[in-house]
């Protein structure tokens, strides 16, 4: 599996997982790679795994992923979810870039750049 991990001095870091992956067993690892336990971790509903939950809440922060259609509703405060929603908005409008939302580069480096170009054009 080939992934780039991209850091800033402010701690903020990114795996880029291949195309045909999921990204929870990534997401996985870089839960245990923070420097500091942050108290919410906030997901959209691909992450809804009960295993995953469990790591987040031992790691000692808690989860903020909605549950699948299928599993039962979780409560979670206003204010945690407005910023979880904001997430989602971000995600909607790089994938505005079609070479965002297609991967349409063949490297992972040139797609990596145009995420950089997009979210920096945001």
């Amino acid at each position: 599996m080939h992934s780039i991990v991209g850091n800033d001095p402010e701690g903020i870091s990114f795996v880029l997982a291949p195309g045909q992956a999921h990204e929870l067993p990534l997401a996985r690892a870089m839960i245990e790679a923070l420097p500091d336990v942050p108290l919410w971790i906030i997901g959209d509903r691909g992450f809804s795994a009960d295993r995953f939950r469990e790591q987040i809440r031992d790691a000692g922060a808690q989860p903020i992923i909605p549950p699948k259609k299928n599993e039962a509703r979780l409560r979670c405060q206003d204010f945690i979810y407005v910023h979880r929603n904001r997430i989602e908005r971000l995600w909607n409008r790089l994938k505005e870039w079609r070479a965002v939302a297609t991967r349409y580069e063949k490297t992972a480096n040139a797609f990596l750049g145009v995420l950089c170009l997009a979210a920096t054009a945001d």
